[in-house]
């Protein structure tokens, strides 16, 4: 079976993509959703984020909640919000973020693939996050959130999508939030057999964005290959899964931050004495980001500082390592502070780079938390070193920016 192949997709019908296209489910609380949706019936906030329709304080993981979600998807099916093309397509996806533009391919990618890791994956999931994917597929007999994959750009793509992204799209609308979705189809069979053909070549995908997802796809395709034994073939729909596609160099990975809420029982004084054991420090007249790979910037007691770490102190030989998330960790974070589990240890929060160092001063100076640690971001290369190397990136490693919306392009398993 194909790397990647074309499906039918569920799309909203031009003229209610607006109403339609709504954040990922797992960028929204549920009161931030239903706040979001309120006044919008056709929000896909109503199937990915259905509690929203129950009453408040609704436990999320209920099964009245995959109910609610497959009854709204009928209904906006009934209602012909959203339509089914009549044959497989593959579809392109810009994303415009302010100056920043990225153009994915949204196609649907073999599972047996992801199974045999040549779609390769960096993070650990959590179970319980699985369950709730799994338990939202089999409701909806789709796949709603899109996994987010990269490729290493390959010429002939790039050539291709320039051609077709100069005609007219489908879908042009601009979100709450500024962001531009735009949506082009690709219906000629031979630029669908040439995308196929040349994906099929590559030597492998990079999971960017999507483990929980990914990782419930795998476990749909097993519990229905196991039912459907003799009947199984691999062409099934169930066999792929949802994924938009973009090039490495398109790519954009922003900072992800993280703030401490005390000094594990150090005064400030202390605490900046034990941080200059194992960084160069300087404090800074003014709120400083990081400028390259090995520089921090450290907010406390109302005072920012730049740190930079010794060469030395760099393995470099080891892809996990050297990230700057795990050097931040192994040299702080674990011998200063005393934080050595970043899953499960309540003492630390992280704040997407999207928020801006403003963020994290209002979160240490309302007292909330006592100090904030600016990181520069982790390059995307860095990322696919890990994979590569089959190891995990440490949580919360990456933020990735722009955000795909839900509801674009859904992938129905009864194709």
């Amino acid at each position: 079976m194909p790397l990647i192949r074309p499906f039918a997709g569920l799309r909203p019908v031009p003229e209610y993509a607006l109403d339609v296209i709504a954040p990922p489910y797992d960028v929204l609380n549920s009161e931030e959703a239903r706040l979001r949706a309120e006044g919008r019936p056709w929000s896909f906030l109503h199937i990915s984020k259905p509690e929203i329709d129950l009453p408040p304080n609704t436990d999320p993981y209920q099964k009245a909640v995959y109910a609610k979600g497959a009854e709204n998807l009928q209904k906006m099916l009934t209602k012909g919000i959203l339509k089914q093309d009549a044959q497989p397509y593959y579809y392109l996806y810009g994303l415009t973020m302010g100056n920043h533009q990225q153009i994915g391919l949204v196609a649907v990618a073999n599972v047996a693939d992801y199974n045999s890791n040549r779609i390769r994956k960096h993070e650990l999931t959590r179970p319980d996050k699985e369950d709730d994917r799994v338990r939202q597929i089999e409701k909806l007999n789709a796949q709603t959130g899109p996994v987010f994959l990269t490729y290493k750009h390959h010429p002939s793509i790039d050539e291709l999508v320039k051609t077709l992204t100069a005609q007219s799209p489908v879908v042009n609308v601009t979100a709450d939030d500024g962001v531009v979705h735009t949506l082009w189809i690709v219906d000629d069979a031979a630029n669908i057999d040439t995308i196929t053909t040349t994906f099929d070549c590559m030597d492998c995908l990079y999971i960017a964005d999507g483990h929980h997802r990914s990782a419930a796809a795998s476990r749909v395709t097993e519990k229905r290959r196991t039912t459907n034994q003799e009947r199984h073939t691999g062409e099934e729909a169930y066999n792929y899964f949802l994924s938009v596609i973009f090039p490495d160099n398109q790519t954009q990975i922003l900072d992800y931050n993280r703030v401490v809420r005390d000094l594990n029982g150090l005064s400030v004084s202390e605490f900046l004495e034990r941080t200059a054991q194992s960084f160069d420090i300087n404090p800074s007249s003014h709120a400083v980001k990081p400028q390259r790979s090995g520089e921090f910037c450290l907010f406390v007691n109302g005072q920012w500082y730049q740190l930079n770490i010794p060469k030395d102190k760099i393995p470099t030989h080891d892809p996990v390592a050297s990230l700057d998330v795990s050097l931040l960790t192994s040299l702080m974070l674990a011998p200063i502070l005393g934080i050595t589990d970043l899953r499960r240890d309540k003492r630390v929060d992280f704040v997407g780079g999207i928020r801006g160092l403003a963020e994290l001063e209002k979160r240490v100076n309302s007292g909330e938390m006592a100090v904030a640690f600016a990181l520069y971001p982790t390059s995307l290369q860095a990322l696919m070193a890990v994979a590569d190397a089959e190891q995990i990136m440490p949580p919360k490693s990456t933020w990735f920016e722009p955000k795909l919306a839900d509801g674009l392009v859904s992938h129905l398993l009864s194709q």
